[in-house]
């Protein structure tokens, strides 16, 4: 599972350190695909193969599971950190997202997220009032949060 927020930066190469608490599980292999609200998705690669078997379960003669295949898997690239732990995200990904130099890398549980740092803190500014009251609408009957 992945938790937390860290900010590396990324080099000229279009590389950042992937934090070491996330090197366990993704240095073997992970996938790097657009996720939604401009921002990328890490996976295991396992977890993109269930990701994947997941989007290509529904009919691909409807348009909006077509668009969404075409959306994630065109953008998706494997990649091996380095040695020294270092991901290269490529251009085309960098673009989609808007990542410079200065990133965002959180966890969000079966995944990592990499964000333009500006992009996460608007984002996150604008989401503290409505998480306030998601229990309700996505876990109704829950108990509320203290």
């Amino acid at each position: 599972m992945f938790l937390g927020t860290h900010f590396p930066k990324v080099d000229e190469k279009g590389r950042f350190f992937l934090p070491a608490k996330f090197r366990d599980e993704l240095g073997d292999g992970l996938v790097i695909a657009r996720g939604q609200e401009r921002c990328l998705a890490i996976y295991s690669v396992d977890e993109f193969q269930r990701q994947a078997q997941a989007a290509m379960s529904g009919p691909s003669t409807l348009r909006g599971i077509r668009d969404f295949q075409r959306m994630f898997a065109s953008g998706a690239s494997d990649q091996v950190p380095d040695k020294q732990g270092r991901v290269t995200i490529p251009t085309v990904l960098r673009d989609y997202a808007g990542l410079h130099k200065e990133i965002a890398v959180i966890g969000a549980f079966n995944r990592v997220e990499v964000w333009d740092l500006a992009a996460w803190e608007a984002y996150q500014s604008a989401q503290d009032e409505a998480f306030a009251q998601m229990d309700e609408e996505i876990f109704p009957g829950a108990e509320p949060r203290a």
